[in-house]
């Protein structure tokens, strides 16, 4: 499952090899800014699957470009209760591999029907069932039981009744988790999303070593370690995040769709899938039509360019995602002479003396105004701070329409400084990324610091735009009332010379 747009690839190579790359099954192509100036673009092309190289091999799943195992698998789910289908899988433009539409598919149309008896979830049968009652036993959530489930029918290989789905599978699936620490910091250091990528691969490091010390330490004839270890929950996890659905008409549960984990995102849709209780089967509505040999597509949520990449490791083309965002950081200072109160009101309702809050293109939520009136208000309001902390929170029944016009302009400044110096971290990183050592020592190294890097580059570049575009509000908001500030004392200067 990956993005319905083209990655732009551009970066400064050394000169002998940006003449004599090697041809690989898809291009990245250059495309030039529409608002702001990059570095010289060149023409490249990457195969996925040497660019996300790693120095552990899973010993399942497959190359992602792999046709022979995902048809593979359409002929086992055909023959195992899936029906005809109006789609087939092929090596598409956008995404490696997709679902191509084999004759005109009609807006509002319902496809796929796959069959609960071919869905993953937390309730499926374990081929060895003693594997799961242990789980189960010890009330292992729904997440990691599914990782460990995952590994498990996938040791077995053929002896597993899911031994074509998982052979159909990435080896390496598309994460943040298989970034290495030092490429998050080299790449991402201007990105918020490089600290959720970091508690992620912390969550999931944690999670394994609790399973292991609870559980998989006590059975090792049923968790041998040279079957579950890091690397494969790592693998495990990679495919959760990217390929596992809630179905909001089965009560939310989650679950793996063998099949409909084809279909790749695009922003332009809305459709998700979901269990149809007319068909019992998991389909999804078409919200536009299809001609023979189009590409069928879903939507994977209404996430940020940063969340996509988080989970499925895409960025969309920059302005093409509506739910597009990035998050800005504000913080109370510790000079404040009412730093302890403040940050007691905050940390009541759920907050930090830090904070981050999604900005888009349309504007920002009214939890972040909140939350600057806060920090910028005076010891004459500290009857105030609860409420504020209060409001800046997302609590429901608290007060959202907070206005304090008296510190409308020290609030919008406030910000406005943070955002300035978010921007400067975005443009410090896109400046030297042109001229970034790689680092490499063979071409498959190059490839893959060079799909990162662009990965990052695109990144950085969509969230910039969104706090541009904020900083210019804020800056047109200020002059605004600073025009107002000037214009009301000419004003009363004018009624006054009427009277004289």
């Amino acid at each position: 499952m990956t993005v319905a747009s083209r990655l732009a690839l551009q970066a400064s190579v050394v000169p002998s090899l940006s003449h004599n790359h090697h041809r690989f099954p898809r291009s990245y192509i250059i495309s030039s800014p529409t608002t702001s100036k990059r570095s010289p673009r060149i023409s490249c092309s990457i195969s996925l699957s040497s660019a996300a190289a790693t120095t552990t091999s899973i010993p399942w799943g497959c190359e992602v470009d792999s046709l022979e195992n995902a048809e593979a698998l359409q002929k086992w789910l055909s023959a195992s209760g899936l029906p005809p289908q109006k789609m087939k899988i092929e090596r598409v433009e956008v995404g490696e591999r997709g679902l191509v539409a084999l004759k005109n598919i009609r807006k509002g149309e319902k496809l796929l029907f796959v069959p609960p008896s071919l869905v993953i979830t937390a309730d499926s049968d374990w081929s060895c069932p003693e594997a799961g009652k242990v789980l189960k036993r010890n009330s292992v959530p729904d997440w990691p039981l599914l990782a460990t489930y995952i590994i498990s029918e996938a040791s077995l290989m053929s002896k597993s009744r899911w031994s074509n789905y998982i052979s159909a599978l990435p080896r390496q699936p598309y994460s943040l988790l298989y970034w290495t620490r030092s490429e998050l910091d080299r790449y991402l250091e201007a990105s918020k999303i490089r600290e959720r990528a970091i508690e992620m691969s912390n969550d999931v490091a944690g999670t394994y070593n609790d399973l292991k010390l609870r559980i998989f330490s006590k059975y090792p004839d049923l968790f041998p370690e040279e079957v579950f270890n890091m690397e494969t929950f790592r693998w495990s996890f990679g495919i959760l995040f990217s390929r596992l659905v809630r179905l909001p008409s089965m009560c939310g549960k989650v679950a793996l769709v063998p099949w409909a984990d084809m279909l790749n995102h695009s922003c332009e849709v809305e459709t998700y899938l979901d269990y149809d209780k007319s068909s019992k089967g998991i389909v999804f509505t078409t919200d536009r039509q299809y001609q023979p040999g189009e590409q069928v597509f879903i939507s994977y949520g209404k996430k940020s360019n940063g969340e996509l990449l988080l989970s499925y490791g895409f960025v969309p083309e920059e302005g093409t995602n509506p739910s597009d965002s990035a998050e800005l950081s504000l913080s109370l200072e510790k000079s404040d002479k009412c730093y302890k109160e403040k940050l007691e009101a905050l940390r009541k309702h759920g907050l930090s003396a830090s904070h981050c809050f999604p900005l888009q293109v349309t504007g920002w939520p009214v939890q972040m105004m909140a939350y600057a009136y806060l920090v910028v208000s005076p010891p004459s309001m500290l009857r105030q701070f609860d409420e504020l902390a209060a409001a800046a929170s997302s609590k429901t029944g608290a007060r959202q329409d907070i206005r304090f016009p008296e510190l409308d302009g020290q609030a919008l400044r406030f910000i406005l400084d943070n955002c300035e110096a978010s921007i400067a971290k975005y443009s410090k990183f896109l400046q030297e990324s042109g001229s970034m050592d790689l680092d490499f020592t063979s071409p498959k190294q190059l490839n893959r610091r060079l799909f990162l890097k662009q990965l990052a580059v695109n990144l950085c570049y969509s969230e910039r735009r969104i706090l541009h575009r904020t900083q210019y509000i804020l800056r047109r908001r200020l002059r605004d009332m600073r025009t107002d500030e000037l214009r009301a004392p000419r004003i009363f200067d004018g009624f006054w010379n009427l009277f004289k």
